[in-house]
């Protein structure tokens, strides 16, 4: 009797360590556990996506004694500004408007980050969708092992009469081991709605992208405008030099003659130096125009860049402001994301209140274990459970209120996203607008003026006028071809505003600007 309950102690020892030490889980013990509560994942405060830089439009007022009132300029700022220089041929560099909008498609940092954006909610979405799919998993072993059971504090004495002795030292001995095992959530109201939230998240992204690309377009459309506005200048103010190179000359050839005073000369010397200087300083101004285009679409800024596309005259008339505010409406995608990202902020709350409903799991696992890959038994375990919250300290109450400030910002924004649209089509209609009139008035300007300063020019060599007569000429006609060039210049940039403010920058850039050139 004291023998059996010996072998009966050793073999409850041995069990109970190769439990403790888990040996053989599929024997010992059913697979999983208790159904653990998945909790509503928590969005943002804000559902606007920081692109970390912007493009915009600007039309100001500036009073002046010519005839344009307006000035324009195009402002870049962050990611937009920058590029990843691609591979470029050598030479010279010439650019239409749509190549250099293709380039800085490609090559501008404000869409590769909206992509890598877009690719990390993509990647999120995949998580929360795996927390509905099964997981599955297996794995096979080998194991040697020896034990000290006094170590663990198992001590047999057995009389010294019984002729036998129970060791203290197992082993050693092996055993063979492969299995399987599946999770599955077969219920669980919170996880689904976490994967439904991620796939509006997602698509804000995607949408977000798109607006990137309108950002771009805008960026360096207005840009390379800007670029040719001053090339038009420098051209216009190569024609001025050279048309008070000539009035100096004339008025040399007078005083040598006898018919003319110094001072008729040194006036006019005055006129063509002073030309001269802002001949020098348009030029710097357009090479620094076309370092920062380069830069926006990833062009060496080492190059020449030759830009074949002049500034378009005004055409047609200016579009209905109900019909444009509508098709922005529609078209625009950073008003689209914003809806997606409330989208999402109202399934965030509803996964919230989901925690405090039930959910049921299913999980399981079958291998086999034996001495040897040869000498093995099927062993398996299955478990199915439910969890029911039933008092969490707050948590789930927390969760919802927080997720009810997120909905409540991300509404109001959407409601502001609507205005800001609205603002930025009836803001281009009235530029547009203004800028038309303003062509037209500075086209009438430019030719009365011509007509002036040659009218002076014959006076002045006929001898019944001075240079002060065509000076004041000269800085008439100056004055009107800088004024129609800015004007022409915020015509056109109004025009690709508006395509901007309702949407369809990236579709109509390639028509944009077509017709009659000046």
């Amino acid at each position: 009797m004291a023998v059996r309950e010996s072998l009966f102690q050793f073999v409850c020892g041995i069990v109970m360590f190769a439990g403790a030490a888990g040996l053989a889980p599929a024997q010992l013990a059913p697979a999983g556990g208790p159904g653990q509560t998945t909790r509503a994942t928590p969005l943002p405060m804000s559902g606007r996506t920081n692109q970390s830089g912007a493009a915009s439009a600007q039309q100001s007022s500036a009073p002046g004694t010519g005839a344009s009132t307006i000035s324009s300029s195009v402002q870049v700022s962050g990611n937009f500004a920058g590029s990843v220089p691609g591979n470029v041929p050598p030479g010279a560099i010439t650019l239409t408007l749509a190549d250099a909008v293709k380039r800085g498609l490609e090559a501008n940092l404000g869409p590769i980050s909206a992509q890598n954006s877009l690719q990390m909610a993509r990647a999120q979405r995949g998580q929360a969708l795996s927390a509905l799919l099964p997981s599955i998993g297996a794995n096979a072993s080998e194991t040697v092992t020896q034990i000290d059971l006094a170590a663990y504090g198992f001590k047999f004495n057995v009389p010294a009469n019984f002729g036998f002795s129970i060791p203290t030292v197992v082993g050693p001995f092996s055993y063979s081991q492969a299995q399987a095992t599946l999770n599955q959530s077969v219920l669980d109201l919170v996880a689904r709605r976490n994967w439904k939230a991620s796939k509006e998240t997602e698509q804000a992204s995607l949408l977000s992208a798109k607006d990137a690309r309108e950002t771009v377009v805008l960026a360096v459309a207005g840009t390379y405008l800007q670029t040719v506005a001053a090339a038009a200048r420098v051209v216009s103010e190569q024609a001025q030099v050279e048309n008070a190179q000539a009035i100096y000359n004339q008025a040399v050839t007078r005083k040598q003659a006898g018919t003319n005073a110094r001072i008729d000369v040194m006036r006019s010397l005055v006129e063509l130096q002073t030309e001269q200087q802002r001949l020098s300083s348009l030029t710097a101004d357009l090479r620094k125009q076309k370092i920062a285009l380069a830069r926006l679409i990833g062009l060496p800024l080492d190059r020449e860049i030759i830009l074949s596309d002049p500034l378009a005259p005004p055409e047609g008339s200016v579009p209905e402001a109900e019909a444009q505010v509508r098709l922005a409406f529609k078209h625009r995608s950073d008003l689209q994301a914003a809806e997606a990202q409330m989208r999402a902020a109202e399934l965030a709350l509803s996964a919230s209140h989901a925690e405090r409903l039930p959910s049921a799991s299913l999980n399981g696992d079958y291998g086999v274990i034996g001495p040897n890959p040869a000498s093995t038994h099927g062993v398996f375990a299955a478990t199915a459970s439910v969890t029911v919250p039933i008092w969490e300290g707050g948590r789930i109450r927390s969760d919802i209120q927080a997720a009810e400030a997120t909905l409540k910002q991300r509404r109001a924004e959407l409601q502001d996203q609507r205005a800001q649209v609205e603002q930025e089509v009836r803001t281009a209609l009235i530029e547009l607008e203004t800028a038309m009139g303003q062509v037209r008035l500075a086209a009438s300007n430019r030719s009365y003026a011509n007509e002036t300063l040659s009218e002076a020019r014959d006076r002045f060599g006929a001898g019944v006028a001075t240079t002060v007569e065509v000076v004041q000429a000269q800085e008439q006609v100056a004055a009107a071809e800088a004024d129609y060039v800015s004007s022409l210049f915020s015509f056109n940039l109004a025009k690709l505003s508006l395509a901007r403010a309702t949407g369809e920058a990236e579709a109509d850039i390639q028509h944009l600007f077509t017709g009659n050139r000046p």
